[in-house]
């Protein structure tokens, strides 16, 4: 049996038992639909820290290790309150900083025990006296602002060594260090980013800021808080997308019910994809929030192409019921394997061993499994009751009796010597193509948080605390591993000591803090500061004595790993890239029974294991992407030389891509990579459509020019029309303020309109290059000469 014999069978099959079961097609898809917009509105934004970080790297399994410890050097935002008018040593100001410490104490989800302030007693100042090392509290206890006190704390400042990190260069402000906690205390679940972000916002910012003092505010919690507060924009871009397209649609069909009754199947297609979100027990983060608008658009992309099919049956005289039947039979194989291919693209992502990319992987998927029962299914059953409007049969007529001036020009491409200099061109641009995406980069290219955009209040804020403090809010984190009891031992001590001497000649490290930088200050203190005691030593009396006095933030309870954290002046690629290797290549060659350093913690040492993750990842998943599309696509034509034909446009648009990814300064992380799969899965569509109405053209004895001119004639509008209604679906994005989804927008927009472009054109060229001797053989000497 043939490959369309075997699809003309399992098509009747379907068409039998949908259209002799009109009614309970239809109360089965209401009883559904309402259960799952049931599921639907019940969910809730979702947005972890282990979602956004690849937990099952190295680098991550070691942080979350020593999870406890760490915390003040992980998940920590920094509060910055700045006096616009004077200094920090005004009475009126250290009230309202300690008013705002203890109204960020008391927020659920904040680390209180590692709390940082300089109302804290954790932050404490040393003086070496005659007497000794004398130290204290900074602000100590019975603190009412009289000027002898005032001038107290201006010395406890200058001696707490915390001036460039918790005090401002020029002491006009000061951070409060909140690191947080993963399990929200007091309700026992995943603490909320957004609703953390919230409080902050409207207990400290709001309550605080005013013509006297400013609040800036940082940190991952922030960064994600910002971005679940962006993305309530989605359902204003969701709204202008549904508008457009409906007049887009209508403008196209000139049919109101083709209009109202395709919209509909792809709006419940919205509903039962985000129902079964819910069910599956996901919520919606920055990432899946995108996911509806892509069910949306795709569903309309595919459903145009029903939308013609059934107006040109009824044109040509056939009955509702008849056009719907030969609707579905037309369109069931091929807009089904596009579906799949839609589908395969986007599980793809799911090699990339990150959360929320996963779940978008998997959220996506889910929308376009919906989309084959809403569109393949639902629409040809509506449509065989909803029939076409005496306007639509009007616009099929005008549509039939146009001169096809861009057809006629187009099928020229199915002439050798022209096919052979399209794909002369085609090469040419891949050549260039290649070149200029050579130089892409791995991970971030921007300072601050390159998903805002620079001029957001986050990155406002970040720019700060950069101007105004010397210790970086880059932060990489080395943890040291030695034998209980043994943190502060001399071999230790030396071997850290060698190693923040390697890395602080590395470019992009700005500075390093360690348990022994402490412990050097302490020993010299002891010793009348006299700074040839500023070293290590190997008298354990010496080191215990001057242990007890340093902070517990520097080693855990058992003594067994001390951190060593690199300050680093950005969160570049090319700056991760040199710190990881330097700092594995010194714990390659130093590793002993002694100290044992490893990779990595910090905000920056996640980064780093992010980009190792995207890199690793994209090489696979577009090995994937393209051999599993191009199986499916076989499957469909049985052609090897079709489905390179119908590939080859897809590389050359991923190239293109990656070509305005370096134009635009933009590198290959967690936001950009779906762009690639998402947009080879959806614009293989393009192809198999074209390819399969052509070949229904060659079957009935046309020659190759004449089919594709057919093809171009009956549903050259409809794809382009696919095209459009797509980069609509996502280019509203563009105007989101939160700049990775604007990203996504702009790179989708052109990839979907690309693809559409390259499969018109190159095709029909391909084709004749490379399968017109298989379609004589299969078809017959009517296909043409070679």
């Amino acid at each position: 049996m043939s490959q369309t014999e075997e699809s003309g069978k399992v098509g009747r099959f379907f068409e039998r038992i949908l259209f002799n079961n009109r009614i309970a097609v239809i109360v089965l898809f209401a009883v559904i639909s309402v259960f799952l917009g049931y599921k639907a509105v019940q969910l809730r934004p979702d947005a972890s820290f282990q979602k956004m970080v690849p937990v099952t790297h190295p680098f991550i399994a070691n942080y979350l290790k020593y999870e406890n410890e760490l915390r003040p050097l992980g998940n920590v935002l920094r509060i910055a309150v700045y006096n616009k008018n004077g200094t920090i040593y005004e009475k009126e100001f250290l009230e309202t900083l300690r008013q705002v410490t203890d109204e960020v104490f008391y927020i659920p989800g904040v680390d209180r025990g590692n709390l940082s302030s300089i109302w804290t007693p954790n932050v404490m100042w040393r003086q070496v006296t005659e007497e000794g090392l004398r130290m204290g509290p900074v602000i100590g206890q019975g603190f009412e602002g009289t000027p002898e006190q005032m001038e107290a704390v201006r010395n406890n400042v200058k001696q707490s060594g915390r001036i460039g990190s918790l005090i401002s260069n020029d002491e006009r402000s000061a951070i409060i260090l909140a690191p947080l906690l993963e399990v929200d205390p007091d309700t026992g679940e995943k603490l909320s980013y957004g609703l953390l972000s919230q409080r902050i916002e409207e207990l400290v910012r709001k309550k605080y800021e005013n013509d006297k003092v400013s609040i800036h505010i940082t940190g991952f919690a922030k960064v994600v808080g910002d971005l679940i507060e962006g993305s309530k924009a989605i359902a204003g871009f969701f709204a202008i997308t549904f508008i457009l397209t409906v007049l887009l649609l209508f403008a196209y069909s000139r049919c109101w019910k083709s209009t109202l009754v395709t919209i509909f199947c792809c709006s419940l297609a919205v509903i039962w994809h985000l129902g079964i979100v819910s069910i599956m027990g996901f919520g919606l983060d920055p990432y899946s929030i995108l996911v509806p608008f892509l069910t949306f658009a795709i569903g309309v992309s595919h459903a145009i192409q029903n939308v013609r099919t059934m107006a040109a049956e009824r044109f040509h005289g056939a009955s509702k019921m008849d056009s719907a039947k030969a609707t579905f039979a037309l369109l069931f194989i091929p807009g089904t394997v596009a579906l799949l291919a839609d589908a395969v693209g986007f599980s793809t992502l799911l090699v990339i061993e990150i959360g929320v990319i996963r779940e978008l992987a998997i959220s996506a998927s889910v929308g376009v499994a919906v989309i084959i029962f809403t569109k393949m299914f639902l629409l040809p059953v509506l449509m065989s009751y909803a029939d076409v409007t005496p306007m639509g049969l009007r616009q099929v007529a005008k549509q039939e009796a146009g001169d096809h001036k861009v057809a006629h020009l187009l099928s020229r491409l199915t002439e050798k010597k022209v096919a052979m200099g399209a794909a002369v061109v085609a090469a040419v641009i891949l050549g260039v193509g290649m070149v200029a995406s050579s130089g892409i980069k791995i991970g971030d290219l921007d300072p601050g948080a390159p998903e805002l955009r620079p001029d957001s209040r986050y990155n406002q804020d970040v720019k700060f605390l950069v101007e105004n403090y010397s210790t970086s809010a880059d932060v990489f984190v080395v943890m040291v591993e030695t034998p209980e009891g043994e943190c502060g031992a001399y071999p230790v001590a030396s071997t850290v000591d060698r190693f923040q001497w390697t890395m602080e000649n590395v470019q992009g490290v700005e500075g390093s803090i360690s348990l022994f930088t402490v412990m050097k200050q302490i020993i010299a203190g002891f010793n009348g500061g006299n700074p040839k005691w500023l070293s290590v030593t190997r008298d354990r009396f010496i080191s215990n004595g001057a242990h007890k006095n340093i902070p517990t933030t520097l080693y855990n309870a058992k003594c067994s790993m001390t951190p060593v954290v690199l300050f680093l002046s950005d969160h570049k690629a090319e700056t991760l890239e040199r710190v990881v290797a330097a700092a594995q290549a010194f714990a390659d060659e130093n590793n002993s029974d002694d100290a044992k350093f490893i990779l990595a913690a910090g905000n920056s040492g996640i980064e780093a294991a992010t980009n190792i993750v995207v890199e690793q990842a994209q090489q696979l998943m577009l090995i994937l992407v393209y051999s599993i599309i191009g199986v499916l696509v076989w499957w469909e034509f049985k052609s090897f030389k079709v489905m390179l034909a119908i590939m080859i446009p897809l590389f050359i648009t991923e190239v293109l891509c990656k070509v305005i990814m370096v134009q635009l300064n933009l590198g290959i992380k967690v936001a950009t990579l779906p762009v690639i799969a998402l947009g080879v899965g959806i614009g293989v569509d393009y192809g198999i459509y074209i390819y399969n109405r052509l070949e229904s053209f060659l079957m009935k004895g046309l020659s190759f020019k004449e089919a594709y001119f057919e093809t171009l004639r009956s549903t050259g509008v409809a794809v382009a029309l696919t095209a459009v209604t797509l980069a609509l679906g996502v280019f509203t994005w563009a105007f989101s303020a939160i700049k990775f989804q604007a990203d996504m927008g702009m790179l989708l927009a052109f990839m979907f309109l690309w693809n559409m472009v390259g499969a018109v054109v190159l095709i029909p060229a391909l084709v004749r290059l490379l399968a017109f001797g298989d379609l004589r053989k299969r078809f017959g000497p009517s296909v043409g000469n070679l």
